[in-house]
């Protein structure tokens, strides 16, 4: 039988964004038409991964609106796009159904017989692949949508695999509460890891979380944190975990974590039959442990044994830019790349890092002007706070790609703030002084990380910095 929503031909504007690409992957896996455009295209910026999709059978146009050819096409488009962009222009002048990235992805999450969605202000793209590597291990063949490479799922022919497609049966997705979509989505299991203040008030993010889990058969939710455990009583069938709280169904046996600079283990313990797991993930940091202990419980409460969800996670490779390690030269100095783009994210990264023993050189790029306004305060105390006196902090200029945005407040009011706060931060205009500075300045036994969000071009930033080093 013909699926209604992969019968019509689709035409993504923006198609290389890290939302709109795994989109774009399941589509064309699940046999429809997909064509898109994107300014990164246009401009000849990461030409690599546009040869990738053009391998993989996508149409790609210029941003001129030529690509738009028939009202018979379904627009996938930002919400936020300006109207003066051709393509928009063209689409309502041709009357073409338009939808935004979550109202796509949430026909499709709905239309599956299983769905899991993974919620949460943070840890989502990292809970989602180790879920989505848990059911896969375990034989269910999932379909994946992730913000995030998962290397697990990576090969010479699918470089950008932040999508997986499976037989239809399972589909699992991080699901967005900044732009309040999450309401759309209705999951047979919801998690919720989180929730703390992000781009909404409290009151609202309480109201959209608790209703995430009213709507699902089964709620998994984070007993240690306050926010998160405040709505347990929303869930059916609850099933919760936490690494501190004891009455936690899920937890770790006290004084069983061995912290190491790149991985860590626990003993698990289920709490409802007595049983214990060792659990050994590649990857260092506590919130780290907190999202497989998330990914465990979920997993369980879709039908995996906890034991075999365990298992499965000695093999996860982890993420894409996501306490990434690039490697350490031959004297000894560590390259770390990351997404760490706001403060929650950064602090995460940072504290993982001053868990041992090192200097830390943090090179920060920021992902827009209008970011750095709204939280540049925060990151600038993140920073301050996190690191000591001997480390230091690069900044860069903002990404600009263009277009009306006021750049009246840079990089240097954040290098301003963190030194008032009692940091250590330099400022220069380009990435290329700062890694000509890196190089200067870096020294055995030190760890460089890349951070910043919105640019594929920082992975091999950081690559060509653990050349030079």
């Amino acid at each position: 039988m013909t699926n209604p929503i992969t019968s019509k031909p689709y035409f993504f504007c923006g198609i290389g964004g890290s939302g709109m690409l795994p989109l774009a992957q399941i589509l064309n896996g699940l046999g429809a038409d997909v064509a898109g455009s994107d300014r990164s295209f246009d401009q000849g910026r990461t030409p690599e991964k546009f040869a990738t999709l053009e391998r993989q059978g996508f149409r790609l146009f210029p941003q001129d609106g030529s690509g738009i050819t028939s009202a018979d096409q379904v627009l996938v488009a930002s919400a936020a796009i300006e109207d003066t962009v051709p393509e928009i222009r063209r689409a309502k002048e041709l009357g073409l159904e338009r939808l935004t990235r979550a109202e796509l992805l949430a026909r499709l999450f709905n239309d599956a017989p299983q769905s899991i969605a993974v919620g949460g202000t943070s840890g989502k793209s990292t809970t989602t692949a180790m879920l989505g590597w848990i059911m896969h291990h375990a034989g269910h063949a999932p379909t994946i949508m992730n913000g995030a490479v998962m290397k697990n799922f990576k090969s010479p022919e699918r470089p950008f695999a932040s999508a997986t497609v499976g037989d239809g049966g399972l589909f699992v997705s991080e699901v967005d509460e900044s732009d309040g979509s999450i309401a759309l989505y209705q999951p047979s299991v919801a998690l919720l890891l989180n929730v703390s203040l992000d781009h909404k008030s409290m009151d609202e993010l309480r109201q959209l979380f608790g209703d995430f889990l009213k709507r699902a058969d089964r709620g998994v939710v984070n007993a240690d944190d306050t926010e998160a455990f405040r709505l347990v009583a929303q869930a059916k069938e609850p099933l919760t975990f936490g690494i501190a709280n004891g009455c936690a169904a899920l937890g770790v046996v006290e004084g069983s974590i061995v912290d190491e600079p790149t991985r860590q283990s626990a003993i698990i313990v289920d709490r409802r039959d007595g049983g214990e797991h060792r659990l050994a993930i590649g990857m260092p940091g506590r919130h780290n442990l907190s999202n497989a202990l998330a990914a465990i419980a979920a997993a369980n409460a879709a039908g995996v044994a906890v034991a075999d969800a365990v298992a499965a996670l000695a093999d996860f490779k982890g993420l894409a830019r996501r306490f990434d390690i690039v490697g350490t030269s031959e004297n000894g100095i560590t390259v770390i790349d990351d997404f760490g783009h706001n403060p929650e994210k950064a602090r995460a990264t940072l504290k993982t890092l001053k868990s041992h023993e090192g200097r830390v050189i943090a090179f920060f790029q920021p992902h827009g002007y209008g970011p750095l306004r709204q939280m540049g305060h925060e990151l600038a105390q993140t920073f301050a706070e996190e690191l000591s006196p001997d480390d230091v902090t690069l900044l860069c200029d903002p990404v600009y790609f263009g277009g009306t945005v006021d750049r009246s407040e840079g990089s240097e009011r954040i290098v301003k703030l963190i030194e008032e706060a009692g940091g250590s931060a330099q400022h220069l205009p380009t990435r290329e002084e700062c890694g000509d500075r890196i190089v200067q300045m870096a020294q055995p036994g030190d760890r460089v990380v890349v951070m910043g969000a919105r640019d594929d071009t920082l992975t091999g930033f950081a690559e060509a910095l653990l050349g030079r080093l």
